[in-house]
């Protein structure tokens, strides 16, 4: 029974070396998913010590019990499909790891993105590489969510959902929001001119912000406020 040689090397070659997975760890999880996939097949051996065994070179697989060879006839159609399940869920939990990765350095700083759904409690945002999830209470009241809306979020934290997947919280309540767009609005706050002490926020009503500057000639709320209001305008839009 055997895996065809060149589909079984190219995707172990493309999930060691492309996407950062050890070979082993591949054949152990393969490996293991065919004992899975032969006690579903032939219920009867549920109880028994099973163990499936891999050719790394040629993806032949084998079936012992008690180190006896018991692989079925035809078992490697099976074989051959449960290989290739298992090596895309390794290729999906790298993608997931890597894109959690890449936002872990954004956390503290605030993204723009597209309301893909909204279930009536939690939000789900197209942030570019992935999906953002806005949970109810990061929500503000006020505003009601329709697919294809441009939101500007606070990207909170990630975390792991209960299956172990990353999930990477935003928020738009969170009183950092208001700190971060002044930052992007406001140079004096970016080069540290002008130095945001503390923001009070009631979501979507109302915020208030204390500022200060050590510098003489700069007045930190004029710098906030902008000509003719233009600054602090764009932040409340």
């Amino acid at each position: 029974m055997t895996i065809i040689k060149t589909e079984f090397a190219l995707a172990l070659n493309q999930v060691a070396t492309e996407r950062g997975i050890s070979p082993d760890d591949v054949i152990a999880s393969i490996e293991a998913a065919v004992v899975a996939a032969y006690k579903r097949e032939y219920p009867e051996s549920a109880e028994d010590e099973i163990t499936a065994k891999i050719n790394k070179e040629n993806g032949e697989t084998r079936i012992h019990k008690d180190k006896k060879d018991i692989t079925p006839p035809g078992f490697g159609r099976i074989a051959a499909q449960t290989a290739k399940q298992v090596i895309l869920q390794k290729i999906r939990e790298v993608e997931k790891k890597t894109v959690a990765s890449h936002y872990q350095t954004q956390i503290g700083t605030i993204l723009k993105g597209r309301v893909i759904r909204y279930d009536g409690y939690n939000c789900f945002l197209d942030i570019g590489k992935a999906e953002a999830l806005l949970p109810k209470e990061e929500q503000i009241r006020s505003e009601r969510y329709q697919v294809n809306d441009s939101l500007m979020v606070y990207l909170k934290e990630i975390t792991d959902d209960k299956f172990g997947n990353p999930r990477i919280i935003v928020s738009r309540s969170d009183p950092r929001l208001i700190e971060e767009l002044f930052k992007r609005e406001v140079p004096e706050i970016a080069n540290k001119t002008v130095e945001i002490k503390k923001v009070a926020r009631t979501p979507g009503d109302r915020a208030k912000i204390a500022v200060f500057s050590s510098q003489g000639g700069v007045d930190p709320v004029c710098a906030c406020v902008g000509q003719k209001g233009v600054r602090v305008q764009t932040v409340t839009d």
